[in-house]
C-alpha cells in the first residue's frame, strides 16, 4: 500500500484555535464529507478536556463531578478506544483518507508519525495497538480510528507535556462500586515529550507539520459554519451519556423511624432512566412519582444526585427521611444508625 504522507495539510481559520473538541471532531466529518478525494492532515489543541471512546460508560471512565469543579470539559468521540485527557500542552491530530483496510492505514500514520518525531531528536517506536511509545519509556502517543462512507479517519493524542493531577483525577472515577456495560480504558505509563525535545510545543507542532505534509488547502468561513451543525450532534444528552446499553442497580437501607428503603434504577449509560421504590414506609405523599421526577435524565454521580435531592426534595414524600439519608442511601453509604 502506498503511503498516506506527505499528506494535505487543512488550515483552518485562526478564530477557531482552542475551541472544544466536538468543532474539530466535526471537522474531521466535514472534510470527509465535502472535500475530494485526498490525503488531509490537521492539528489541534484543546482547553483541558476528557474525551471519551465511542462504546465507553461515562461513570466507568470519568471522574464526572471532579472535571465539573474544575471546568474540565466531557466529550465523546465516534472511535473506539478509551478515555483520554487533553490539554493545550497536547497536540491533537487528525487525518482523513479515503477508503481502505484500515490496519496498513492505522500502521501508516503511526509509523510517519513516529519517523517525524525522530528526526526532532525524540527517540520513539511503534508499540502495541499502534502507539507511539519512547524507546525505553513511556507513551506519548495514543491513537484511534473509524469509518464513514468512503473514508477512514484516524487520530492521535500527541503528549507533549500535561497537569498530571488532572489527568489522574479526571480518568478515575469516584463511583467505583458502578457496573455497567462499557468498554473499559487500559491505563498506560505516559511519558513528555518536554523532556527530550530542546523545542515549546507550538514549534514542535509547526515542525512535524512540515515534515508531514507537502500542500495547504485553507477552509473559510462558510466551512465552518457547516462544520459547528455538525458540532451540535456531539452535544446530545444521549450521545453523550446514554447511548450505552441499559443496566440496573439498588441501593438499600433500614433508616430509624423510617423503615426499609430499596431504590431500584434503571440506566442508560449513565443517564437515570427510570427509578422504582420498594420497602415497608410510609408515604406523606405519591413516593414514586416525587422521586421520579427528581432523577430521571440525570447523570448518575454523588453531585447530580445530591443536586437532584436538593432541588426536588423527594424524601418529603416517605415519613421521617431526612435529605442526608436518602443521599446516603443513593451512594450506597453505610447510614452508621
Amino acid at each position: 500500500m502506498a503511503s498516506h504522507f506527505p499528506a494535505c495539510y487543512v488550515q483552518l481559520p485562526p478564530e477557531t484555535e482552542h475551541r472544544r473538541a466536538p468543532f474539530y471532531l466535526a471537522a474531521e466529518e466535514y472534510i470527509a464529507e465535502v472535500l475530494p478525494t485526498d490525503n488531509y492532515l490537521f492539528s489541534w489543541q484543546l482547553n483541558p478536556t476528557v474525551v471519551m471512546g465511542r462504546n465507553q460508560v461515562a461513570h466507568q471512565e470519568v471522574n464526572l463531578d471532579f472535571c465539573r469543579a474544575e471546568g474540565i470539559d466531557v466529550v465523546r468521540r465516534k472511535s473506539g478506544g478509551g478515555a483520554i485527557f487533553a490539554d493545550w500542552r497536547n497536540i491533537m491530530w487528525s487525518l482523513v483518507t479515503g477508503a481502505g483496510a484500515v490496519e496498513p492505514l492505522f500502521a501508516d500514520y503511526a509509523e510517519n508519525v513516529a519517523s517525524a518525531l525522530c528526526q526532532l531528536g525524540a527517540e520513539v517506536e511503534v508499540s502495541g495497538r499502534n502507539d507511539i511509545v519512547l524507546k525505553g519509556g513511556g507513551k506519548i502517543c495514543g491513537n484511534a480510528f473509524y469509518h464513514l462512507p468512503n473514508r477512514n479517519i484516524v487520530h492521535g493524542t500527541m503528549l507533549y507535556d500535561t497537569d498530571p493531577r488532572r489527568m489522574e483525577l479526571a480518568l478515575h472515577p469516584d463511583v467505583s462500586k458502578l457496573q455497567s456495560k462499557g468498554v473499559k480504558s487500559v491505563r498506560s505509563r505516559v511519558a513528555l515529550l518536554k523532556d527530550f525535545l530542546p523545542f515549546g510545543v507550538e514549534e514542535l507542532r509547526s515542525r512535524l507539520r512540515t515534515l508531514l505534509c507537502d500542500r495547504t488547502i485553507e477552509l473559510d468561513v462558510e466551512a465552518v459554519k457547516n462544520i459547528e451543525a455538525i458540532e451540535q450532534g456531539y452535544y446530545d444528552p444521549i450521545y453523550l451519556f446514554g447511548q450505552n446499553d441499559r443496566s440496573d442497580l439498588s441501593r438499600e437501607a433500614r433508616i430509624e423511624d423510617c423503615g426499609s428503603l430499596a431504590l431500584h434504577f434503571s440506566l442508560r449509560g449513565t443517564l437515570v432512566e427510570e427509578i422504582r421504590l420498594t420497602g415497608d414506609f410510609f408515604e406523606t405523599g405519591h413516593a414514586q412519582e416525587a422521586f421520579s421526577a427528581a432523577f430521571r435524565g440525570i447523570a448518575f454521580t454523588p453531585q447530580e444526585l445530591q443536586k437532584a435531592i436538593e432541588a426536588h426534595h423527594p424524601e418529603r414524600a416517605i415519613r421521617n427521611l431526612s435529605p442526608e439519608d436518602l443521599l446516603a442511601c443513593v451512594l450506597g453509604e453505610d447510614l452508621k444508625r
